[in-house]
């Protein structure tokens, strides 16, 4: 899921480290001569750096001097001075001065300062799988197709054309629906068709067609899939190469949802297209903003159906959070992934007169026109004429502002209800500052230069605005500075899962935070029909984003272990998952919030072990969890009986998931076993350790703790009991138990939580 346009204002972000990320376009400057750019590296700053008589640029002067013996040809050969965060310079050298220069003190490398690409879906580098691994895997993933239930997809887009594709797949039997206003589906884009079961005309700004008129489709198909496209950005914020996971496979699209909404009829239907038609994975970032059983939840319906087939699903987490217990999508045979950032931030700095610079949170594709606009507070300019008070433009609501106080200026708007940007706008406003405390890690595209500050910073523009007659700002274009990460999004939906108790939800995370893709050419930036802004890409956030990131990490995963279950690709993607920081602000709610950790699909492709689970499986937990076999036989579409099966005492915890998940009463002493079977994928001849990091106060037993493989998918089983004495309610502990063996580890969170139900 999105997070939807409506509600974009009610996001912006707090992350404070700043990283000035340099572009070098040098040219050698003596042709004829064998010289190019080179950076000299002389390692961290010291504090010995202050006390020193001779300010770093001197020094690297001299140093340049000495080995081109003129003062005049060492200040042109000068690019860079670095000082501020580390020591060293760039310049033009030729190999005789890399040589003099690589042999002084204080030097620690000498490198060339070679052509580096800038970073826009900057998130497949932030989970370490580099372009160049992708690249090198198309033959691999020719025969992967990912489908997408979604608002449609625009097929002009570059994401989505088939130069360089081999036929289609023989096993695909989609098929495409088209229309006038959708002609043809190609090489790349396999298939794509449209569901409207509740009315046969489209809402305005949609297509009765699988062409998208939302951009939300377009966004999510091009992360999971898309192609190589250089020079990607909004405006020119985030440049660089834009991709998918997996960008040789093809892409399917089955639109089933439309700007008045998605109805369980149409994502049924597509489902059901979808299985037969041969997709290999699904990624659905659709969900419900309420729990329901499994068999009455449309999604889960559709992705049981899909594992029985073979097809992994991949389901948004939901965009409810921070508060526990509001996961959506949690079913034990889907893939349930959370929303965190990425190592970079949307910072929109607004510029006061007084020479003070404060880092507001935007997405702001403005340059404004002026060096300097006045600057007004909208309290102090309310439409008294119209009915309105100095509380109700504090806010800037609409109306409330005096157009004459207000044109060609820039409002600093307290955020109450309703969008600052649009009231500001109608007033002529030049630009909004808005004062936001609440959800601070996700920017958002406003109307007109626009930028979200704290209440703390406001207190410095308001102190400003007060001390002279004529207050001025700017607010600058978006610029992308380092950040840390991964961080869990305040908007993602957190565990417990409400349904199967110890069933730790969501799985895993990925980045789901200001990530640019494909956009609807048709679609603005906001949505709003005032804004004029149309791009081939957008910058947006949410669980929906992070969804087809996993979708296209199992996709990855998929090609290259065809014959891999759905539960086995998943096990890899968690138990291989990055492990993530939870001292970091977002964090705390461990894995409530993350589940196994963000995702690592390099690593995932050899896990060394996995924990498989097919549909008998999920019938037995099916079975314990209290489902009639009139239900089950339904949904398994054969004679399927919980008479058959004995229901292991463990209930859900015998599932073979690869996370534990211990949910106890608060005040009682507990134990759980959790029986589980890994097989064997990576070397043959292996033995695995077990090494556990028990939750705190907790006591986690493993029998047997050593597992030793004879051959490739074996199968050894284990058990692991966990005891604990009383818990406070409300209180979740982690830890972790991992197999190790040479350089596999293959690491299974454990949750305890008690709460009282």
């Amino acid at each position: 899921m999105a997070i939807p346009a409506a509600n974009y204002f009610l996001l912006s972000m707090f992350l404070f480290m700043i990283m000035l990320d340099v572009q070098m376009l040098c040219k050698a400057e003596s042709p004829g001569l064998d010289r190019k750019d080179y950076v000299v590296y002389m390692g961290a700053t010291s504090k010995d750096d202050g006390n020193s008589q001779k300010a770093p640029a001197t020094l690297y002067l001299e140093m340049l001097e000495s080995v081109y013996g003129s003062s005049k040809a060492a200040k042109d050969a000068l690019k860079y001075s670095y000082g501020k965060s580390f020591r060293g310079f760039a310049a033009t050298l030729s190999p005789s001065h890399v040589q003099k220069l690589s042999g002084m003190d204080g030097v620690v490398s000498v490198f060339e300062s070679k052509k580096l690409n800038t970073l826009t879906t900057r998130s497949w580098d932030f989970v370490g799988l580099p372009a160049s691994v992708q690249s090198n895997s198309l033959d691999y993933q020719s025969d992967i197709i990912i489908g997408l239930l979604d608002t449609g997809i625009w097929p002009e887009s570059e994401s989505f054309t088939d130069a360089g594709f081999g036929p289609i797949p023989s096993k695909w039997r989609g098929g495409c629906h088209t229309t006038p206003d959708f002609p043809a589906c190609n090489k790349k884009l396999v298939g794509a068709k449209f569901y409207r079961s509740f009315s046969s005309i489209p809402p305005e700004g949609d297509f009765l067609s699988p062409r998208d008129g939302e951009g939300h489709g377009s966004h999510t198909s091009s992360t999971s899939t898309g192609n190589f496209i250089k020079n990607a950005s909004l405006y020119g914020i985030a440049p660089g190469e834009s991709r998918g996971g997996v960008p040789g496979a093809r892409v399917a699209m089955y639109k089933v949802c439309w700007t008045d909404g998605c109805y369980d009829a149409d994502i049924l239907a597509a489902f059901d297209d979808a299985i037969y038609d041969g997709v290999d994975i699904l990624s659905v970032s659709l969900g419900y903003s309420f729990p329901l059983n499994y068999f009455e939840d449309s999604i889960a319906i559709g992705a049981f159906h899909a594992v029985q087939k073979g097809i992994l699903v991949s389901n948004s987490a939901g965009n409810s959070g921070p508060s526990r217990a509001t996961v959506a999508n949690y079913s034990p045979w889907s893939l349930t992934v959370a929303a965190s950032t990425i190592d970079r931030k949307m910072d929109a700095e607004l510029q006061l007169g007084n020479n003070i610079s404060i880092g507001g949170i935007a997405i702001n594709t403005y340059t404004m026109e002026k060096p300097w606009y006045p600057l007004v507070y909208g309290g102090d300019v309310a439409n008294v004429s119209g009915g309105f008070t100095p509380d109700n433009s504090s806010g800037c609501l609409l109306g409330s502002l005096d157009e004459t106080k207000v044109k060609g200026k820039i409002v600093v708007c307290n955020f109450i209800s309703t969008p600052p940007d649009y009231s500001v706008l109608l007033a002529g406003g030049a630009g909004a500052v808005i004062i936001y405390d609440g959800r601070n890690d996700t920017a958002f595209a406003w109307l007109n230069p626009a930028t979200i500050i704290t209440t703390k910073q406001a207190k410095i523009v308001l102190s400003y605005i007060n001390s002279t007659s004529s207050p001025v700002a700017n607010i600058q274009k978006t610029t992308t500075p380092k950040a840390p990460a991964p961080i869990v999004a305040s908007f993602s939906s957190r565990g417990f899962n409400p349904i199967t108790l110890d069933i730790l939800k969501p799985d895993i995370t990925a980045p789901g935070v200001d990530i640019l893709a494909s956009w609807a050419k048709n679609v603005s930036l906001t949505g709003y029909e005032q804004d004029t802004r149309f791009s081939n890409f957008n910058i947006i956030s949410g669980t929906s984003m992070s969804c087809p990131h996993a979708a296209g990490a199992a996709g990855f995963v998929k090609s290259y272990h065809k014959d891999w279950s759905p539960a086995a690709i998943k096990s890899a993607l968690l138990t291989t998952a990055f492990v993530m920081d939870e001292t970091l602000p977002g964090n705390a709610d461990v894995e409530f919030g993350y589940g196994a950790g963000q995702i690592n699909p390099l690593k995932a492709v050899d896990p060394g072990l996995v924990y498989d689970a097919g549909v008998d499986d999920y019938i037995n937990m099916l079975c314990s969890e209290g489902y009639n076999d009139t239900t089950l036989r339904l949904v398994t579409g054969d004679f399927s009986s919980c008479d058959q099966i004995t229901p292991s005492k463990n209930g859900a915890r015998a599932l073979n998931y690869p996370s534990i998940m211990v949910f106890t009463a608060p005040g009682k002493s507990f134990r759980a076993e959790f029986p589980r079977t890994v097989t064997n994928v990576g070397v043959s001849e292996s033995t695995y350790k077990a090494i556990v990091s028990a939750p705190s106060g907790i006591n986690v037993t493993v029998e047997p703790d050593t597992l030793s493989f004879s051959s490739l998918n074996q199968k050894l089983s284990y058990n692991v009991t966990i005891e604990g004495g009383s818990i406070d309610t409300n209180t979740l502990s982690s830890g972790a138990l991992s197999w190790s063996y040479g350089n596999y580890t293959v690491r299974s969170p454990i949750s305890v939580y008690a709460l009282s139900l």
